[in-house]
């Protein structure tokens, strides 16, 4: 008797290597490459392994894989014009798949990994910037919708008195001929001729 093939499958799996990737990372255990990054004289060097770098970048992965055998495997890559906080970024994203910046910096990491061709963290950052632009615009919205209400309000008390005043029923004291006249008006007048 023949069973049926079942799927075993880890939804923690994931998360738990990259936490361990991360974690040997930290620690400098079995890091096969150093990325020394450079940007207006500052300088900084992060040890890294080839294999999640070359998973995650398309960049590292043209390195590593066209790395001529006659020089040995490449233990350095240097890159100039990347700030050594967006690198450093960049690398938590990439072993963790998030990384906490600050608006400003939103830019320059959609600019990162489009250089080093990382498809994740490019798109994360562009939808990232589609919410802010959003946002933005509902605040604009918001406040130009409570400009025009204030507006309406404050000339809304002219229009008010006018509708109340053709509101008024005809038979009301003030809206009788000779209302607020003298008994000497004209119409006490033309009684005594």
């Amino acid at each position: 008797m023949e069973s049926n093939p079942v799927l075993l499958e880890s939804k923690s799996s994931p998360i738990n290597l990259l936490n361990e990737m991360q974690q040997l990372r930290l620690l400098g255990h079995l890091c096969d490459v150093t990325v020394s990054v450079e940007y207006q004289g500052v300088r900084a060097e992060f040890p890294a392994h080839k294999a999640v770098l070359a998973a995650t970048s398309k960049f590292f992965k043209e390195v590593f894989l066209n790395e001529k055998s006659v020089d040995g495997p490449r233990s350095n890559v240097f890159l100039n014009e990347v700030q050594v906080a967006d690198f450093a970024s960049f690398l938590e994203f990439v072993y963790t798949a998030r990384v906490e910046v600050e608006e400003d910096r939103v830019q320059r990491m959609l600019e990162i990994a489009e250089k080093l061709k990382c498809l994740d963290l490019s798109e994360t950052c562009f939808q990232l910037k589609k919410q802010m632009l959003e946002s933005v615009l509902l605040e604009l919205q918001n406040f130009s919708e409570s400009q025009n209400s204030e507006e309406e309000s404050a000339a809304h008390p002219s229009v008010t008195a006018a509708a109340e005043a053709e509101r008024e029923p005809l038979d009301s004291p003030s809206s009788r001929p000779g209302c607020g006249a003298s008994p000497e008006g004209p119409a006490a007048k033309s009684k005594e001729k």
